[in-house]
């Protein structure tokens, strides 16, 4: 990984920063990203001490449209190669809370921004092909419905509805993208990062998980592994490619899916 320029979101605490410390340790040159500048940069010195590896940071809170755009900017305003994007970032809301751009939290954390952040990134992506995009998606995908009236709990709201729905939507969305980008040498593939000890697990599920050193290993695979050079538009598990959820395969239910998601970011 020496001398390639990876991006980690939502990598100042739990998995998102043991990915950002693993690939810097392989010699990456990392990105870190958290909501505010002071803790971004003081995550970035952290790791930089710890590995001796070239580590800056941008900054950008997902509740807002408007900053994952300013973030988007910071990027390649900080680089012109960028051959890794993993999708980390992500909150767990069990109330009903709208962001100033007017949808729901979860949906608009969880899926909307990641994806914005992608589409804004992925000239250069092209560019610095070969390139990964790795999306941490959730197995609770699994359990999600497709309401499009009440895809942001317009009649009826559960936080962990909300959150498998937007999971899907990370599934969804890389099986979109893979498609789209056959040929350019960008690939695209999801993960769930199993049951993990982290605060949103906490916040969510209220069960205990496994530690995130180990929950950022599949990240850290399909962000680096020779393995998996090529492979594009998968899901996987414990370093191992397994079976998406069938609505998530469902190529009409996607398609509608996501023309809905371009709607609402304006494409």
């Amino acid at each position: 990984m020496k001398g390639k320029t990876i991006l980690v979101t939502g990598s100042t605490d739990g998995i998102g920063k043991r990915t950002a410390l693993d690939l810097a340790r392989m010699g990456a040159v990392v990105l870190v990203h958290g909501r505010t500048e002071e803790r971004a940069a003081a995550t970035a010195r952290e790791i930089a001490k710890e590995t001796g590896a070239k580590v800056d940071s941008v900054t950008g809170d997902y509740s807002s449209l408007a900053q994952v755009r300013d973030m988007a900017g910071q990027v390649l305003a900080k680089t012109d190669r960028l051959h890794v994007l993993v999708n980390n970032a992500g909150t767990y809301a069990n109330e009903r809370r709208l962001t100033d751009d007017g949808y729901e939290m979860s949906w608009q954390v969880n899926h909307l921004a990641p994806y914005l952040l992608t589409i804004l990134l992925l000239d250069l992506l092209k560019t610095s092909a070969p390139a990964r995009i790795v999306n941490v998606a959730s197995m609770t995908h699994a359990y999600a419905k497709l309401d499009y009236e009440n895809l942001q709990g317009e009649k009826e709201f559960k936080g962990t509805r909300a959150y498998s729905l937007a999971k899907l939507g990370n599934v969804m969305a890389t099986f979109h993208l893979a498609e789209k980008l056959a040929g350019s040498g960008v690939t695209v593939n999801c993960l769930h990062p199993g049951v993990v000890e982290t605060k949103l697990l906490k916040m969510s599920y209220n069960i205990e998980g496994v530690s995130v050193e180990a929950s950022a290993r599949t990240s850290v695979y399909l962000a680096s592994s020779p393995e998996v050079e090529g492979v594009t538009g998968k899901y996987f598990d414990n370093q191992k490619e397994v079976q998406p959820s069938r609505l998530s395969l469902d190529a009409t239910e996607r398609q509608r899916f996501m023309d809905v998601t371009d709607k609402m970011l304006g494409f």
